[in-house]
């Protein structure tokens, strides 16, 4: 089985990007941190591209070499030792942190996203009043951490409103998500006119499923997000596009071609289903009225 259809490579793609970004901001050349390592530039180049897998020891060596925290180092020795499985299911706590948000760092990479959500706005469209209505859901968290996971979500929301080179959205919402008043409906009617503005937005697309479209594709898929990443300098794509799902106890990455196609077919029929983009914004405003208006 290639290394393309291994559900392996998107530990290994996670692993090399942040060995890359920690030697990167250790300002070491790829010539030095070999030389440190006592590897070669090309075995340096297979790992910061996701092209191999590493023993703990060596990431462990790697990370001393360029000054990780502690914390971090822990987290991409537990990533290291995901790297040789053929497929993977990551439960958060386990043997990587939970505070390590892997998804993140496949978000910043990625050039475009496609995504369905059924049931609630998606991180990156929120509003800070709507993303701590969301998160304080979770009664386990303390008011400080509730803080710090609002201040990190729109922190990333950066990808979307930043004017170099942002990432490209197309999102599909289910009537629900904009009649479900959560936070209270001044908060929501702020979110809706947010998501209306969003759409605004050249690299945006947001559509809306109405109600009485009925049955759709989205029942079957539930929600999910498909990534796809830049072209490299020699014109092919080296990163393969991957498919997140977000469950109660964890994370489902998938990158098998099937899946890849299984899930892309599934966002195609979910979007030409979809109200188009301006009939969508107009219930987005239509709605936030209704909201608010005695």
């Amino acid at each position: 089985m290639s290394e393309a259809t291994t559900g392996s490579t998107v530990p290994r793609r996670q692993l090399g990007r942040y060995l890359r970004e920690l030697r990167t901001n250790a300002r070491l050349t790829v010539q030095v941190a070999a030389k440190a390592l006592e590897w070669s530039e090309a075995k340096m180049w297979r790992i910061e591209t996701g092209q191999t897998s590493l023993r703990s020891h060596d990431v462990e060596t790697m990370c001393r070499v360029y000054g990780a925290p502690e914390e971090l180092k822990i987290a991409l020795m537990g990533l290291a030792k995901e790297t040789k499985g053929k497929g993977w299911w990551h439960a958060y706590g386990d043997v990587i942190p939970e505070s390590f948000d892997l998804f993140i760092g496949l978000e910043e990479a990625a050039s475009s996203l496609e995504l369905y959500s059924p049931e609630l706005v998606p991180g990156l469209f929120q509003t800070s009043d709507y993303a701590r209505a969301v998160i304080k859901n979770n009664s386990r968290l303390q008011e400080e951490e509730i803080d710090r996971r609002v201040q990190l979500r729109i922190q990333r929301q950066t990808l979307v409103t930043r004017f170099t080179e942002p990432t490209i959205l197309r999102a599909v919402l289910n009537e629900a998500v904009i009649r479900r008043a959560v936070g209270g409906t001044t908060v929501m009617a702020a979110q809706l006119a947010w998501l209306a503005e969003l759409n605004e937005r050249p690299n945006v697309s947001i559509r809306l499923v109405p109600f009485s479209l009925g049955a759709h594709q989205g029942l079957d898929s539930g929600s999910f997000i498909l990534m796809r990443f830049p072209t490299a300098a020699d014109g092919r794509n080296h990163e393969p596009p991957t498919v997140y799902v977000q469950g109660f106890t964890g994370a489902l990455y998938l990158d098998k071609p099937r899946e890849i196609d299984r899930y892309a077919a599934g966002f195609a029929a979910i979007w030409d289903a979809a109200l188009p983009q301006e009939e969508s914004s107009a219930l987005f405003r239509q709605t936030a009225r209704e909201m608010i208006e005695p």
